[in-house]
């Protein structure tokens, strides 16, 4: 696992850091091949440059995000964003991680993409890859 998103996990407060761990290694196992670094302060994995899938801690829990979530058409992805194409989920404790889920979604999330790593040069829109 990246060094950095040990230090991320670390930081956290232990049920947070069970769930950071056991996210990270879901993460890695399936994205295969994936970059991976700290952006924007929280653990993220990049397909091309892409950004794909990242974890943060916020009010409501842990948030496991998907870029382009919101087409996956899965109920549980029930945060979406209100600006892009992202869906999230929020998690309090290791034991609410389906790891059945996580793996469809991630699957999904190397099927269904927007193109995140040029919308600077759009002027903020997105254009599907796949």
């Amino acid at each position: 696992m990246n060094k950095k998103f040990i230090a991320y996990n670390n930081s956290q407060e232990p049920g947070y850091r069970e769930i950071c761990n056991e996210l990270a290694t879901l993460i890695t196992n399936e994205l295969t091949g994936a970059e991976n670094k700290i952006w924007h302060a929280h653990p993220v994995w990049f397909l091309q440059g892409n950004p794909i899938v990242g974890y943060s801690k916020q009010k409501k829990g842990l948030r496991l995000m998907f870029w382009s979530g919101a087409g996956f058409g899965e109920k549980k992805l029930n945060v979406p964003g209100a600006k892009f194409k992202d869906a999230s989920v929020f998690y309090n404790d290791i034991v609410e991680i389906n790891s059945k889920d996580v793996k469809r979604w991630l699957k999904k999330s190397m099927e269904i993409q927007w193109d995140y790593k040029n919308i600077m040069v759009r002027k903020g829109k997105l254009i599907r890859l796949k």
